[in-house]
């Protein structure tokens, strides 16, 4: 099953950007280290700042021994959206509607597939 759709399940079963992604492409079944995604989601804290699917991503990319390849991801989530920032990802929905609540779900299937494109790249 590809990344893209695991971390849409784990999205839509209620797990929050941060953990769907971690989950979908580091692979951890570790419950300390999903539970401490809790805290990143809503842009850490709930403060609108940096996007808990980039979190993650770079989450997954450091257990998978890539964290060499966060600057990249980075790089990708911000041409793919234009920014990192959950409050600016957010700003055409009303927050906790089904809209946004769709956004976020795009959001995160997206970056699942852009860290496992990065996981892949032998570079």
């Amino acid at each position: 099953m590809s990344a893209e759709k695991s971390a849409g399940e784990f999205f839509d079963e209620g797990h929050s950007c941060t953990r769907a992604v971690l989950q979908a492409t580091g692979g951890s079944t570790n419950q300390e280290l999903l539970a401490a995604t809790a805290g990143f989601s809503c842009g850490i804290g709930k403060s609108g700042c940096l996007c808990g699917a980039i979190t993650g991503g770079i989450m997954a990319l450091g257990l998978k021994w890539r964290a060499d390849r966060s600057a990249d991801l980075m790089s990708a989530f911000k041409d793919t959206f234009q920014t990192t920032c959950c409050r600016g990802l957010s700003k055409n929905h009303v927050w906790g509607s089904e809209e946004h609540h769709a956004n976020c779900r795009k959001i995160t299937v997206t970056t699942a597939g852009i860290v496992e494109d990065l996981l892949l790249d032998a570079k």
